[in-house]
C-alpha cells in the first residue's frame, strides 16, 4: 500500500486517506493560449514509468493539496512538500539522484 506523509499536518497517510490529482508541475494554459496548448494540457501526459512527480490531497486529514515525488515502478517515495513550489525542493532532487544516477529534473509540459 502506498503511504506518503502530509508536509502540512505530518501525518503518514495510506492511500485510503488521500486522493490523487494527477501529474504535478504542469505548465496551466490561460485566456487566449491556442487550441493545441489547451488539448495538451488537459490530455496529453508523458506517463512515465519511474520517477514522477504528483498531486495528493490528504482528504481525510487536513483536507490540504501537497505534491509527492515517486517511483511508479516500486512505489519508492522520495518526499512530499508543499503544493505551492514551482519545482522539487533540492534534497527530494538530491535523494532522487542518489538512487538513480542518470536522472534529471525535467519539469512537464
Amino acid at each position: 500500500m502506498l503511504t506518503l506523509q502530509c508536509p502540512y499536518c505530518g501525518v503518514q497517510a495510506d492511500e485510503t486517506d488521500l486522493h490523487g490529482g494527477g501529474e504535478a508541475h504542469l505548465k496551466r494554459f490561460g485566456p487566449g493560449s491556442s487550441d493545441d496548448d489547451f488539448e495538451a494540457y488537459l490530455f496529453r501526459r508523458a506517463n512515465t514509468k519511474g520517477v514522477h512527480f504528483e498531486r495528493w490531497r490528504h482528504v481525510y486529514g487536513c483536507g490540504k493539496w501537497f505534491l509527492a515525488a515517486r517511483d511508479t515502478a516500486t512505489l519508492e517515495v522520495f518526499g512530499t512538500y508543499s503544493a505551492q513550489t514551482l519545482e522539487p525542493p533540492q534534497k527530494i532532487k538530491d535523494a532522487i539522484s542518489a538512487k538513480r544516477a542518470d536522472w534529471t529534473w525535467e519539469p512537464a509540459t
